[in-house]
């Protein structure tokens, strides 16, 4: 017997890990036979509970989410809506799910570029510098963690309801 040949007594073996016979080969799972369950997926794993969103979509709109981190690095938060937007226009007519949630992305990410613009406003008077802080604290926080969020739901192909925002795109 050379060394790439395998011993005879396991090229007969059919015996499948559960103790089932079966004739296709368990290095090739989409031969697999239909009847019972598939011993080669993960437990828990359903193919068919992805909503209809394909893995590009899922991908797109988390980009979607954290475009709004991205810009708050690129444009020292001042263009956290404009990734949003960008994937609105692209997938406004291709994919509901990205569109969805490139929407309330820009929706939630406009409100929070108003509440800075704001807060820049009431920077100009001594008097309301530590509102002012405080409204630039609780907007950076609050950008964070919602497009987090939003992200991680965006992966387990869910929607995102962002806390509040402007409503301009649907």
């Amino acid at each position: 017997m050379t060394e790439n040949q395998l011993p005879s007594s396991n090229l007969n073996s059919s015996e499948s890990f559960n103790g089932q016979q079966e004739t296709s080969n368990p290095s090739f799972p989409q031969f697999a036979p239909q009847s019972g369950t598939d011993n080669y997926s993960p437990q828990g794993f359903n193919p068919a509970a992805n909503n209809g969103v394909a893995a590009d979509e899922r991908t797109v709109a988390i980009l979607a989410h954290l475009a709004a981190l991205i810009a708050m690095v690129v444009s020292a938060g001042w263009l956290t809506f404009v990734g949003p937007l960008v994937v609105w226009f692209i997938y406004k007519d291709k994919s509901r799910f990205v569109r969805n949630a490139a929407a309330g992305a820009f929706n939630f990410n406009l409100a929070m570029t108003v509440t800075t613009v704001v807060a820049w406003i009431l920077c100009f008077t001594i008097i309301l510098i530590p509102v002012s802080i405080i409204a630039f604290i609780v907007v950076f926080v609050m950008t964070l963690v919602c497009s987090i969020k939003g992200a991680l739901k965006a992966s387990d192909n869910r929607l995102y309801r962002y806390p509040l925002g402007i409503n301009l795109l649907d």
